[in-house]
C-alpha cells in the first residue's frame, strides 16, 4: 500500500509500528473524483486533515497522521488533482488556484455537519495551501505546516523552482507561455526533487513515484503558483504552528519564518533538528509528532 512504501524510510522504532490502513473514499468536485484516505472515528473529539505538496500524495502523508494521533483523532489525507488516486477529467487545465478552491470547499463540506475541531497538517507546498484554506473558510482550528513558502516573496520563488532564475523572473517569463500553458512536464524537471530528502534513496523513491514526484504537471500550474497572491497574513485569525526541518536544503527555514512573523493570529516556530525537507530524521521527527499531539490536545474543547 502507498503509505507503507514511505513508512519504510522512517527510523526505528517507527518503521516497525503497525499503522492503520486508510479507507479509500471519493468526493466529487467540479467533475473530478477526489480521493480521500480516511480512518473514520465518530467518537473522536477532533479531526486532522493532511495536505501534500508538489511531490506527494495522501499515502506519503498518512504515516505522520497515524503515528501522531494514535487513534485519538479521526484522520484524513487528500489527493489533490494530478496526484495520488484522484481522477481528474482535464489534467492539462489544472491550476494552483484550483487546489486552493478545492481544499477550501472540502474544508467547508467536512465542517458543514460536523462541529468537531479540524486541524490541517500541510507539508511543503501544502503548508501554504493549508494556511490559505484556513484563511478563506474560517473553519480550521489550527494549521501545522512544515513550510510556509509565499510565492509573492522573490526569494521564496527562487527556492521553489528547480532553476532559481525561473522563480526570480516568473511574473515576466510565465506571461509568455501562451499555448504552452497546457504542456505537461514531469514535476521533477520543475522542482528540486533531489533535495526532497536528506536520504538520497527516499528522494529517488519520491521522484519515481507515479502517484507523486513522478507525475506530469502543466506549465500553467507552475505559472499560477509562482504568481499567486495569498491572503495577507496580517489579516488571518487561525493559529499556525510552523514545524520546519532545520536542515532543509530545498526551502531554507528563514523564508518560512519571515512569513510566519507577519501572521496576526497566534503562531509558533519549532525547528526539527537534523531533518531534511521530508522530515524523517531524529530527533526532529519525534519533535514533530510530539508537536502534532500537543496541538491536538490543546485544540480539544
Amino acid at each position: 500500500m502507498d503509505h507503507l512504501s514511505y513508512a519504510q524510510f522512517f527510523p526505528a522504532p517507527y518503521r516497525y509500528e503497525t499503522l492503520p490502513a486508510p479507507e479509500s473514499t471519493f468526493w466529487s468536485w467540479r467533475g473530478a473524483d477526489i480521493h480521500i484516505a480516511r480512518r473514520s472515528s465518530p467518537t473522536a473529539p477532533l479531526r486532522a486533515l493532511a495536505v501534500h505538496g508538489a511531490g506527494g500524495h495522501a499515502g506519503l502523508m498518512w504515516p505522520y497522521l497515524a503515528l501522531s494521533e494514535r487513534n485519538e483523532a479521526e484522520i484524513l489525507a487528500i489527493d489533490l488533482p494530478l496526484y495520488g488516486d484522484t481522477r481528474e477529467l482535464a489534467p492539462r487545465k489544472v491550476r494552483y488556484r484550483d487546489w486552493i478552491d478545492l481544499l477550501t470547499a472540502f474544508v467547508r463540506a467536512e465542517t458543514d455537519n460536523d462541529d468537531r475541531p479540524l486541524i490541517l497538517l500541510g507539508a511543503s507546498m501544502g503548508g501554504m495551501l493549508a494556511y490559505e484554506a484556513a484563511a478563506r473558510s474560517g473553519r480550521v482550528a489550527h494549521v501545522v505546516a512544515t513550510c510556509l513558502l509565499d510565492p509573492a516573496d522573490p526569494a521564496a520563488r527562487r527556492a521553489a523552482a528547480r532553476w532559481s532564475w525561473i522563480g526570480e523572473h516568473a511574473p515576466t517569463l510565465m506571461r509568455a507561455l501562451g499555448p504552452a500553458a497546457d504542456l505537461r512536464l514531469p514535476v521533477r524537471w520543475l522542482a528540486d526533487m533531489a533535495n526532497m530528502s536528506a536520504d538520497p534513496a527516499l528522494s529517488r523513491h519520491c521522484a519515481r513515484d507515479p502517484k507523486g514526484g513522478g507525475v506530469r504537471v502543466p506549465l500553467g500550474f507552475l505559472h499560477d503558483y509562482l504568481t499567486f497572491q495569498h491572503t495577507p497574513p496580517e489579516t488571518t485569525t487561525t493559529p499556525v504552528t510552523l514545524v520546519h526541518p532545520a536542515a532543509d536544503r530545498w526551502t531554507p527555514p528563514e523564508l518560512s519564518l519571515r512569513f510566519l512573523a507577519r501572521i496576526a493570529a497566534p503562531h509558533e516556530a519549532i525547528m526539527l533538528e537534523n531533518c531534511g525537507h521530508f522530515p524523517i530524521e531524529e530527533p526532529g521527527l519525534t519533535r514533530m509528532l510530539d508537536t502534532l499531539r500537543a496541538v491536538a490536545a490543546a485544540t480539544i474543547p
